[in-house]
């Protein structure tokens, strides 16, 4: 395949003017918040000293998905999805909003910086599945696989580039500006939101039965399902045992390797750089083919690649090893993405994509609280080492079961209008 041929295919869901817009709005929003991560992290490690308040802060952040996600997807089955996103999107630029006029005024402690990463929790435990459903109204059916690269580029592009830029505004300018950023970053993002128009024949149906009623069938749907269940089980495994190291490098930035601002953020940059380079393996991909066998390997690498980065002192080992496990990490999560979306159920999409979102996000929750928890008498090393261990276990248990996940999750080339 010609250079020119996997670019045409890796960009072909641009040809969706919805699409472009909706891409081009959101690029400002990931740096800005990708800035305020990595100044969330540094301000509480520089709050407390402590990786057990590492992992409090970002299960705040994460954990409120698993509560809400149920609900929140079952909603994005009944309402408009776009109006749900607008308000989610204001709301954030509130809570940067409010952050950046604690940190610069001094007033921030770490309590409010608690209810501000459950603020987001919140806010996000909505937004991710009507964000998530709504990518297919945008794009033909064709332009799918493209559409969700296209999209894990952009946010994993944002993992180096928001990192890098937050290292220098708080070395030159402190965390407070990193958070004024983010909160700029809305606005763009907010107006291409009401420029948008997506299509008619994906709107949600009306739904029969209660929330409650919509939210068991969708539990019911995903774990019934052959391929999408091992698939989703897979994913919060890796989610607990595997992702948390990423939202623990402040303390392996200050412990392990003895860096300070500027090594958080060059591990946070390399992840990235890994990630968009697995991102762009996969958007230039043809169909779904493959797609299931990738996404193991994947994980197998993402495992190596942790275990080498748990057991080195050699900060630029390290980089490398981190490099890879975003790359890894990507290819794993949004070829997943890839194949649920294009075997689910459109009345379904909603539900089966928030409890994705439930893994992604609330898998870190659970894992950064108890890595950070045991890391507090361990060390940061074990707690990365055991997650290795499981998430080997779960990788053996999908391998055994991959040529009846293949036949259920390869065998639809695009979504049912």
């Amino acid at each position: 395949m010609s250079l020119a041929t996997s670019a045409a295919r890796f960009c072909q869901a641009f040809r969706n003017r919805d699409y472009s817009i909706y891409c081009i709005g959101s690029s400002l929003t990931v740096i800005g918040l990708w800035m305020q991560r990595i100044a969330i992290g540094w301000v509480t490690w520089q709050l407390t000293e402590s990786p057990t308040w590492l992992g409090i802060i970002s299960f705040a952040e994460l954990f409120p998905v698993v509560i809400l996600s149920p609900f929140a997807g079952a909603l994005a089955d009944r309402a408009d999805r776009l109006t749900i996103a607008r308000v989610a999107q204001c709301l954030n630029m509130a809570q940067a909003t409010i952050l950046t006029i604690l940190t610069l005024t001094g007033t921030l402690n770490i309590w409010l910086l608690l209810a501000l990463a459950l603020w987001t929790g919140v806010v996000v435990s909505f937004w991710q599945p009507a964000r998530m459903a709504m990518i297919p109204n945008l794009v033909r059916r064709e332009d799918l696989a493209s559409a969700v690269a296209i999209n894990s580029v952009i946010f994993n592009a944002a993992r180096f580039v928001g990192p890098a830029l937050a290292g220098l505004v708080i070395v030159g300018y402190g965390a407070g500006y990193a958070f004024l950023a983010n909160a700029v970053s809305y606005l763009p993002f907010i107006a291409a939101l009401f420029m948008i128009r997506p299509r008619a024949d994906l709107a949600p149906r009306k739904s029969r039965g209660g929330i409650f009623v919509q939210m068991v069938e969708g539990y019911s749907y995903s774990l019934k399902h052959p391929g999408i269940g091992p698939t989703l089980v897979l994913m919060m495994v890796a989610c607990i045992c595997l992702r948390p190291v990423f939202e623990l490098l402040p303390g392996y930035a200050a412990e392990i390797f003895e860096r300070g601002a500027e090594g958080l953020s060059m591990m946070a940059t390399v992840t990235g750089i890994g990630a968009v380079v697995g991102g762009i393996y996969l958007g230039q991909r043809a169909g779904l083919e493959g797609l299931v066998q990738l996404s193991l390997v994947s994980v197998a690498a993402m495992i190596a690649a942790l275990l080498v980065f748990s057991l080195t002192s050699n900060f630029w080992v390290g980089l490398a090893a981190l490099s890879v496990a975003g790359g890894a990490m990507v290819t794993h999560g949004a070829g997943s993405q890839t194949l649920i979306q294009s075997a689910v159920d459109e009345h379904m999409r909603g539900r089966v994509i928030a409890l994705y979102g439930m893994m992604f996000r609330g898998g870190p929750a659970i894992g950064s609280l108890t890595m950070g928890w045991v890391s507090d008498w361990a060390g940061l090393r074990l707690p990365l080492i055991v997650g290795c261990g499981l998430t080997v276990i779960a990788l053996g248990w999908m391998v055994l079961r991959r040529n009846a996940i293949r036949d259920a999750l390869e065998a639809r080339g695009g979504i049912s209008p």
